[in-house]
């Protein structure tokens, strides 16, 4: 989605009753008042087709190959008061696109009408005449954000049916595992999967008794602004009871000092450390704290009939006696009664759930980002009260179909589009409007549009979507809308009322025009791109949780659903008259009464075939009722290449120019599936009259006999006479017996000639552009060979009124997405702005620049602009260069083909590439309830896991070649990954577009998912190979060295740095390996280095000085693959000494140790295995008595026991364990031998302080293991205050666990990781929690492995012993992230 802005307003009151298709959990009626005065500026990663990068001087914008929805593009605060770069509108006036006087005044009505346009597409004129044609009877499928069932205007229909039939979450985002089942205790309670005690409302019908249960951190299913409220709330809230806490703390510490003048005693110095420490903690607490939201519970149970769903929403209420369980009113699948829920009075977040694979997985669905609930109201709103702001066809029905994934910012996945495709043809829905897309590599290829395909052509579904948001260059059509020959592409329109009303500009256009940002076609195999405009901005519905009821929104995103509810409106009538509806028809009809947008030819790749009018559409439809549905596919090759068919002609190369071509095309009428084979096929048979629209250039023949086999005919283009620039022509059929049929097909032909550079220095220069508001300059540049990138100096003047120009630029380059370069300069006054970007030699570009349509408006003055573009280059023998690990330098020949230009090499590593096998893969068959075909195919999974260990921390992004980078282009289905460490706590996940994520040091799993119904696929991708890329960090970046002769890297002379490249002249110098010692540490072999390399220098100031090759416009990839370690040097000694012992000996000593061996390989899961082991230790203790490793493995088999039944006998055998490690050891001997220095260099002495040094580590982990034992006795007994033995006893642990801290004191540091536990414990024992908090905190802190839980289990509960509640609801939180029960389903 790119960027959204809204307006403030006030309208009149609209319905505010509740909706008739269900109650909801927390009425929240609408209010009267509209305050769209929001900004919504969302991530470009996640919500934009483009990212900026901003510097004083000026923004630039390179397209990202993120896959996002289709709204505005960019944000305009201009002087001339536009209120969005992403704007369209129309002016049509009885039927006309004619101009509109400057001085357009709105009154309130037609102000509300631009707010929500439909006069422009003839929708007032249509239900005018047809006023129950408003959309009845027609289903949409909005294939978006989520739609809120809550919003204003989207409960009712116009005849007062249910307005949303169903709402689905496709991508399995708000997913929940709710396969755990628990029964009810004689309380009527539950234990819940986050842990908490649940009750259960005893009216509620489970005839099983089963309850199933999960739970999900309420976080997960929030867009990422209403977290940010909900967190900057919940803050103030936590910040309060904190500092309340502190104001106690402090106030304690200053009691205790006042009382307290001196202190000498060492036990009061210790009690106000321990104060001190409780300050300090809360302090710290503070200070890093991170929300990450409140947890709810889920609790699923048939009731004989449906599945149920109850939530437990306690953590999210401020009143703990609201969210509870028991009160929560159940739902069912929203299909199944329409009802829906509202978290709490706080998030104001509307929610529906459905229930899948037998109660096993919850669906709570929420919307994503606003845009969904916009698009659906632009489509279908329906305000009783207030109609001018209704929908197009507020009649229509919906089904919201989710696939905005909310773990990726709402990227649509291929999981969240095959399903809801899979959901639409399951609803028989009418219609589908998409309003995503990104920009792809194969134009009509990929898995979703065979999808979509089958739909269109067996089901009838018509596809309606977004062209994109890219434009004003050519070949800015995004897929699949602008891509896919079964989907009806929109481009976005404004009108003058829309620039007056909804933008607020201070002096509307004098006519209609395209947005500046609308894509434009052709698609690189030719074909328009662009069917139909539609009005591209819209004051529509969004959720309940953004506090308002409409909002501002543009974008080819917005004027999809006007065209799909224009639609619906056509459906709506030819169902009640009984037409048959067919895409074929219903596109033809749109095509052909369209109204053009614009005076030239050139036009229609920015519009399509013009405006659609819903009007004239519909005659048109009612007259060609009789007719076939047919759609006239056309394929195109040029004769004599073996190019694959394309479905246009374009000429856009230099060498296209040079002579007349035939192309050999072929039409073949496609019916659908279900058409009668005698009565439709086997009759059809139309007289085609051939026309083109300027024979001189493009010649056809002039009739065609066309039967349902198809046919073929020549078209011949002559390119050779035609000027430089942009030139469109069309080939078109005609019915000759029908003419007024119009076009049946059409083959475009698209001609940029491009301008060849001739003069040296190459640059080419245009004087004297003249721009007003909207104007779009295109120039055409045989780029020539040997350039690789352009400096560009536009120049501004004569000017008043800031302006703002977008500056394109486009290549195309074969299986390659467009090369593109954008840069949005704004000129305040007349000046000079520079700029560079990279080219590609020998292919045309295409240089756009485009005064924004609403910048200068309320201004008589044109810009005028001057700009020269100069090309560089220097051509090297190899781009992309390989350091095979060797000592060897790499030969690099550079030379300079076009002017003089500075050889300045710069090559820097600074990623790090490992590759991955999985080590584990299964395929399992998904649930038929959501993933099984409309074909009858069920989808199939692979699941592969990896393991992966960083031995420091790092940013990390996974990549898997084959598959990442394409959505729609791809012939896969969909992926996704999970990155978790071994508590299962979820640190990254992503799909085709990899996340890089910092991740600790410490081991991971990463978890591939992988989708697809064939099973032989699926196979051999088993031993898929991925790579973790790891960013090095700045200290760590290696800058390779430049040698100007072959043995430079060894000998370490004749460095290579800069000299000047002479056309006619080669140059040859040397790239170095890198120092074997700046190769990162633990890099494995087979590993590869990656970064960039650059040749060439800037020649203006200020980007030139770049230590990274990456900044410049042109670098290729470098790789250095990671060579075998180095194979440690040996010591000249021997490995082992010369025993001393005899054979016997020896041999005695290997049975003894085969036999620990043994013991230490017992499991001991149950009663026998406990058993058997008790035997073996019994017998090997009584046969060595006194040998301390073994009495040390005893020790460590019985702590390592989990199935502890009686754990008071468990601990006494511990303690009995520990005595007899501690009493094998003689203590004082150890103690003095630790105290003596010994000489190194005697292996004898060496190899005795190994033992010693084990021995000490033996002691101590008797002594640690003694001391929590101890510890735990005396939690675990109850002492009897009466009972004088009891407090003899008591008396007595405290003196034994006293001996045995001071005695560990003496062998290791307490504070240590490993033995701080107990001075944890007895810290918390005297009472002072404050500093075993503390110690414990460092404890964790130093901790690199991951998370222990009983290190936080302990936190939490000296936490709650001193009272401190807010911390310790904050820190429960924080246990399930944690340390998660299971791991989070994909």
């Amino acid at each position: 989605m790119h960027i959204q802005h809204a307006i403030s307003c006030r309208f009149p009151k609209l319905p505010s009753k509740p909706p008739l298709h269900a109650p909801t959990l927390f009425p929240f009626p609408p209010s009267p008042l509209i305050s769209l005065f929001t900004l919504h500026n969302h991530h470009p990663t996640s919500h934009t087709h483009i990212s900026s990068i901003i510097n004083s001087r000026r923004t630039h914008y390179w397209v990202v190959h993120k896959a996002m929805p289709c709204s505005s593009s960019l944000t305009s605060c201009c002087a001339s008061g536009d209120s969005s770069s992403n704007t369209n509108t129309e002016n049509h006036d009885n039927n006309t696109n004619g101009a509109t006087p400057r001085n357009l005044k709105l009154t309130q009505s037609t102000f509300l009408s631009s707010l929500m346009p439909k006069t422009e597409i003839g929708v007032d004129r249509f239900l005018h005449a047809y006023p129950s044609y408003d959309g009845r009877g027609a289903l949409i499928a909005i294939f978006d954000s989520g739609v809120d069932p809550a919003a204003a205007g989207l409960q009712v229909t116009s005849d007062g049916k249910p307005k949303i039939l169903d709402v689905l979450d496709c991508t399995g985002s708000g997913d929940v595992d709710t396969s755990k089942v628990v029964k009810a205790d004689a309380d009527g309670c539950i234990s819940g999967a986050s842990g908490t005690s649940l009750v259960i409302n005893d009216s509620w019908k489970n005839p099983s008794g089963q309850w199933h249960v999960g739970y999900k951190f309420v976080y997960e299913l929030f867009t990422e602004k209403l977290t940010s409220r909900l967190k900057k709330e919940r803050r103030k809230k936590w910040d309060k009871k904190n500092q309340e806490e502190i104001a106690n703390a402090v106030k304690q510490l200053d009691d205790f000092d006042q009382q307290h003048v001196k202190i000498e005693d060492a036990e009061l110095t210790k009690a106000r450390e321990d104060l001190q420490n409780r300050l300090d903690l809360l302090r710290k607490q503070s200070e890093s704290y991170d929300d990450k939201g409140p947890v709810i519970d889920v609790v699923v149970w048939h009731d004989g009939e449906v599945w149920r769903v109850a939530l437990d929403t306690q953590n999210i209420e401020d009143d703990p006696e609201c969210g509870k369980l028991a009160n929560f009113v159940p739902l069912t699948n929203y299909r199944i009664d329409r009802k829906y829920g509202v978290f709490s009075k706080l998030d104001a977040c509307t929610f529906v759930v459905n229930v899948y694979n037998d109660g096993k997985v919850v669906s709570i669905v929420t919307d994503s980002s606003p845009h969904g609930t916009h698009v659906a109201g632009i489509a279908a709103a329906f305000h009783p009260e207030e109609p001018l702001l209704n929908g197009v066809a507020p009649g229509a029905q919906l089904i919201s179909c989710k696939i905005g994934d909310s773990r990726l910012g709402s990227m649509e996945t291929g999981t969240g589009l095959t399903r809801a495709l899979i959901a639409a043809v399951e609803h028989k829905c009418d219609l589908i409007n998409m309003s995503y897309g990104e920009p792809t590599l194969l134009p009509d290829y990929g898995r979703f549009v065979d999808l979509v395909n089958e739909a269109v052509n067996k089901h009838r579904l018509i596809f309606v979507s977004s062209a994109g948001n890219s434009g004003p260059a050519l070949n800015t059509v995004g897929a699949p809308g602008g891509t896919s020959s079964s989907i009806i592409g929109v481009g976005a329109y404004v009108s003058p009322a829309m620039a007056a009303g909804a933008h607020s500009v201070v002096e509307s256009p004098s006519e209609g025009i395209e947005y500046t940002w609308s894509s434009r076609g052709p698609t690189t195999d030719g074909d328009l791109g662009v069917c139909i405009s539609a009005p591209g901005a819209a004051v529509a519905p969004v959720p309940m949780w953004t506090l308002q009821r409409r909002m501002l929104m543009n974008g080819t995103s917005m004027a999809s659903p006007s065209a799909c509810g224009g639609i619906a409106l056509l459906i709506s009538a030819m169902k009640a008259e009984g037409i048959n509806v067919s895409p074929y028809s219903v596109r033809k009809a749109l095509e052909n009464t369209s109204v053009p947008i614009g005076n030239s030819p050139e036009d229609k790749l920015s519009t399509g075939q013009g405006l659609m009018q819903v009007d004239k559409c519909y005659e048109y439809i009612k007259q060609c009722h009789n007719i076939p549905c047919v759609w006239y596919q056309v394929n195109i090759k040029q004769s004599g290449k073996t190019n694959p068919s394309s479905r246009g002609i374009y000429l856009r190369e230099a060498s296209a120019f040079q002579q007349s071509t035939e192309w050999t095309v072929e039409v073949d009428p496609k019916f659908h599936e279900d058409a009668n084979k005698i009565e439709e096929l086997a009759v059809f048979e139309e007289h085609i009259e051939l026309h083109s629209t300027d024979s001189s250039v493009v010649k056809a023949p002039d009739y065609l006999l066309l039967t349902h086999n198809g046919r073929t005919f020549n078209v011949i283009v002559d390119p050779t006479n035609l000027a430089d620039g942009l030139h469109y022509y069309e080939v078109y059929g005609v019915d000759c017996k029908a003419p007024w049929r119009g076009p049946l097909f059409r083959i475009p032909v698209t001609i940029t000639k491009p301008v060849a550079v001739t003069n040296r220095p190459p640059q080419v220069s245009f004087s004297k552009m003249l721009f007003q508001s909207g104007h779009v300059e295109r120039k055409y540049i045989e780029v020539p060979h040997g350039a690789s990138w352009v400096e560009g100096t536009m120049n501004t003047s004569s000017f008043d009124t800031t302006r703002r120009f977008f500056v394109d630029a486009v290549q195309i380059c074969p299986l390659h997405r467009p090369l593109t370069w954008r840069s949005v300069m704004t000129f305040s006054s007349p000046a000079a702005k520079s700029f560079a970007f990279k080219v590609v030699g020998g292919q045309t570009l295409e240089l756009v620049i485009a005064q924004f349509w609403s910048s200068g408006i309320g201004s008589q003055e044109t810009t005028s602009v001057d700009l020269k573009v100069m090309f560089h280059g220097v051509k090297v023998n190899q781009e992309e260069i390989v350091l095979d690990g060797s000592e060897a330098p790499v030969r690099i020949n550079a030379e300079a083909l076009l002017a003089s230009e500075r050889l300045s090499p710069l090559a820097i590593l600074n990623k790090i590439r490992i590759p991955y096998r999985p080590t584990d893969a299964k395929i399992s068959a998904l649930t038929t309830d959501r993933d099984k075909l409309p074909s009858g195919k069920q989808i199939l999974a692979l699941t592969l896991t990896y393991k992966i260990k960083l031995e420091d921390g790092a940013e990390v992004t996974p990549q898997i070649p084959v598959l990442n980078d394409r959505i729609y282009d791809t012939k896969f289905e969909s992926q996704f990954y999970m990155i978790s460490d071994s508590n299962k706590r979820v640190y990254s996940s992503g799909d085709a577009y990899p996340n890089s994520k910092k991740l600790p040091k410490g081991e991971y799993n990463l978890r591939l998912y992988v989708r697809h119904e064939n099973l032989q696929i699926l196979e051999k991708m088993k031993q898929l190979v991925l790579f973790i890329e790891r960013n090095l960090e700045d200290k760590d970046v290696i800058r390779l060295p430049f040698f100007s002769q072959p043995d430079g890297p060894l000998i370490g002379n004749g460095s290579f740095k800069s000299s000047t490249l002479v056309p006619g002249m080669k140059e040859g110098f040397y790239l170095g390996p890198p120092p074997l010692d700046k190769i990162p540490k633990n890099a494995p072999q087979g590993s590869v280095l990656v970064g960039a390399i650059s040749y060439g220098k800037l020649s203006f100031a200020g980007l030139g000085e770049q230590k990274n090759p990456e900044k410049l416009p042109v670098s290729h990839r470098v790789f250095y693959i990671v060579p075998p370690n180095k194979i440690e040097e040996e010591k000249g000694k021997s490995s082992s000494l010369a025993s001393k012992k005899t054979v016997s000996e020896r041999l005695e000593e290997e049975v003894r140790d085969a036999k620990m061996k043994v013991l230490g390989g017992l499991k001991q899961e149950n009663d026998e295995e406990l058993l058997e082991w008790k035997k073996l230790s019994d017998s090997l203790k009584s046969e060595y008595p006194k040998y301390t490793p073994l009495l040390a493995k005893i020790l460590e088999g019985l702590v390592s026991r989990s199935n502890i039944k009686d754990k008071l006998q468990h601990h006494e055998e511990v303690i009995d364990a520990a005595n007899a490690v501690i009493a094998s050891i003689e203590t004082e001997e150890l103690a003095k031998f630790l105290a003596l220095k010994h000489d190194q260099d005697d292996d004898e002495a060496e190899k005795k302080k190994k033992e010693m040094e084990l021995t000490r580590d033996q002691l101590a982990e008797a002594l640690y293991q003694k001391g929590l034992s101890l510890a735990e006795l005396e939690s675990l007994k109850e002492v009897d205050k009466t009972d004088e033995q009891s407090k003899d006893d008591s008396t007595t642990r405290l003196n034994l666990f006293e001996e045995n801290f001071n005695e560990l004191k003496k062998w290791v540091d307490l504070k240590s990781k490993k033995y701080g536990i107990l001075l944890v414990t007895n810290e918390k024992r005297k009472q002072r929690l404050g500093t075993a908090l503390k110690v414990l905190m460092d404890i964790i802190q130093d901790d690199a492995e991951p998370a222990k839980k009983k290190f936080y289990e302990l936190k939490l509960s000296l936490i709650e012993e001193m009272g401190w509640s807010h911390v310790a609801t904050y820190e429960r939180q924080w246990m399930l992230v944690r340390f998660p029960p299971s791991l989070p389903l994909f």
